[in-house]
């Protein structure tokens, strides 16, 4: 790994907007991009919104009419790839230049959704992506199940750069096939922000002797627009997320701490060196490895 600038975008879509949202993404890279980063990392579904507090009408065994006209406001807002809204995204990526990795809720023509990570040259070219495997809890509601062959690390110019997506971090095997793969920038786009998630995040970059990027939504309530189908969020606090994203580095020192409660850009230079050295007491694919004992295999993929 060369030296390398990153930014980690904190900030909140405009929520069930896409057209909206595609012209703030424009605005936030443009203020990323004021510190010549070579990758720009934003939040969990930042393509158009996590849908925090959202009931969709549902409750075990019944549906109510108006959660259905949430969830065609929520599919409406979704981006699907190749179409015009993406190609504007890969417009928007091409004009500032920066590699750029993103999460978006994609839909695909058969009305399913996936939360999804897009990685994209600076060319705007789409170098990959990656569905979440396995949504959480009420996620599993509007949310389909990744197939789990696109657990990839890319090698890029300055790094060799992966992502799992919120609490598939919580996944050992899922975090130990990206350190198989060698990476260095371990991105963890998400919705989460708990003390427990900071640890979380630590552990990882501990763990896999890497650096972490970790970027989550800062988002009100006043964000929300006041017109959701059969929707209330009454009783919800006035931040309906916090934040708390930060870049970690491979010992568990945090670079750029969490910060909370406002939006905001994270900016470090990660230094490749800080890598190398990381691995002389541990690395766990490597010399503290037992492959003799323990054998990991991606039954999703054929290599």
């Amino acid at each position: 790994m060369k030296d390398t600038r990153v930014a980690v975008v904190q900030d909140a879509p405009v929520l069930f907007d896409l057209d909206a949202t595609l012209e703030k993404i424009d605005q936030l890279l443009a203020k990323a991009c004021e510190s010549d980063p070579h990758l720009v990392l934003f939040p969990e579904a930042f393509i158009s919104g996590y849908p925090r507090g959202i009931t969709f009408g549902t409750v075990v065994g019944k549906r109510a009419p108006e959660g259905r006209e949430m969830w065609q406001l929520y599919y409406d807002s979704s981006i699907e790839i190749g179409s015009k809204p993406f190609s504007r995204l890969q417009k928007i990526v091409k004009k500032h230049g920066v590699m750029t990795v993103i999460g978006i809720i994609e839909k695909v023509s058969s009305g399913t959704l996936y939360c999804t990570v897009c990685y994209f040259h600076g060319n705007g070219e789409l170098l990959g992506k990656h569905r979440k495997l396995k949504p959480t809890a009420a996620e599993r509601l509007v949310w389909g199940e990744g197939s789990g062959d696109d657990l990839d690390v890319y090698d890029t110019a300055t790094a060799k750069i992966g992502a799992l997506i919120c609490w598939e971090n919580y996944m050992p095997l899922a975090r130990t096939w990206l350190y198989r793969q060698g990476v260095e920038l371990y991105l963890a786009p998400t919705a989460d922000y708990r003390d427990s998630w900071q640890h979380t995040m630590k552990h990882i970059a501990v763990e896999g002797r890497c650096f972490v990027l970790n970027c989550n939504q800062f988002v009100m309530q006043a964000d929300y627009p006041k017109d959701l189908p059969g929707e209330s969020l009454e009783g919800w606090p006035d931040i309906m997320s916090p934040g708390g994203s930060s870049i970690i580095g491979p010992l568990g020192q945090e670079i750029v701490a969490p910060l909370f409660d406002k939006a905001g850009i994270l900016h470090a230079t990660l230094s490749g060196d800080q890598l190398i050295q990381s691995k002389l007491d541990f690395d766990a694919v490597g010399h503290y490895s037992r492959p003799d004992v323990f054998q990991l295999e991606n039954r999703s993929i054929q290599k």
